[in-house]
């Protein structure tokens, strides 16, 4: 298949949409950014690389460094996350306080905010360093020893992070997390404020393509727990609206509020797309969009 001219009918199909939506103004660094910007990359099981529009320039992956977080706890970890972190969709905002209120501190998903400050708080325990830790994963992964925190991102997330500091303590109040309250923050927002282009995020999520594998050949996670990764992803990676997007693009695929979406196709590629127009539940109109269009062309779907 020529990936390069699929990406181009899907850039030049969804270019009308590009720049609707809104950009995320509950973080103020991520205001300022331009909602006209889109770009495009797939890069496959081997590691060959295509991209179109703005696919080589960085942005904040926000929640998409949830499944990188999940990926690593798995392979350290195994099973035992499960007992703290549960794997249905939440149906709720995904900074929602309510559930945990009712579930006893026990987050719906790791894709949530309050399971994802879970999955933090397991990986810093189990590497001493939750933040470095994947910035270091992300950097093989992906090729590119330059990638950094983006400091400005992370102190905006501080000084607004009330909501996910008020999940925190909750769960600690049910004894879910181990570490203090702001450490578990400090490396939850710096996981967030990491800065990736489409072309990093294709490579770096090419685990998840290749069963488990990593750019080396080496096996971060057997073959089923890529599976179980993937599966969460589909059912919970897109906030409250997985329904529909497993409905349009039938794909697992994990976004964020910096208005990227990284998606797998199963023993074949990884793509990622950003457009930091968001809809109202938090996930990129005209990445999800060009997702749909994506699948619509070649064929490439889990179902």
């Amino acid at each position: 298949m020529d990936y390069q001219a699929v990406l181009e009918e899907v850039a030049a199909h969804v270019k009308p949409q590009v720049g609707r939506g809104r950009v995320a103004q509950y973080i103020p660094a991520l205001a300022s950014v331009d909602a006209e910007r889109f770009g495009i990359a797939l890069a496959d099981v081997d590691g060959h690389v295509a991209g179109v529009g703005d696919w080589e320039r960085p942005f904040s992956m926000q929640s998409i460094s949830k499944a990188f977080s999940l990926g690593l706890v798995l392979a350290e970890d195994g099973e035992k996350l499960w007992r703290r972190v549960g794997r249905e969709p939440s149906g709720n905002p995904f900074n929602s306080l309510v559930q945990l209120e009712y579930e006893h501190g026990i987050p719906r998903n790791p894709f949530i905010n309050a399971g994802a400050l879970v999955v933090t708080d397991r990986l810093h325990t189990l590497t001493g360093d939750a933040s470095t830790t994947m910035l270091d994963f992300l950097r093989a992964e992906s090729g590119n020893p330059d990638l950094a925190f983006d400091q400005e991102v992370a102190a905006s997330e501080t000084a607004h992070g009330d909501r996910n500091a008020a999940l925190a303590h909750f769960m600690a109040g049910y004894g879910n997390l181990d570490n203090p309250v702001p450490t578990v923050l400090e490396h939850y927002f710096w996981q967030c404020s990491i800065e990736m282009s489409c072309r990093d995020l294709a490579l770096a999520g090419g685990f998840l393509a290749r069963h488990g594998l990593r750019a080396d050949g080496s096996r971060l996670l057997s073959r089923s727990e890529a599976k179980r990764v993937n599966a969460v992803m589909l059912t919970c990676g897109t906030y409250d609206a997985a329904g529909d997007f497993a409905y349009r693009v039938g794909l697992p695929g994990k976004s964020g509020v910096g208005g990227g979406i990284v998606a797998v196709v199963p023993g074949r590629c990884t793509l990622c797309v950003w457009s930091p127009g968001l809809d109202a539940r938090g996930n990129s109109v005209a990445g999800v969009a060009a997702l749909d269009h994506f699948t619509t062309l070649t064929g490439w779907s889990v179902f």
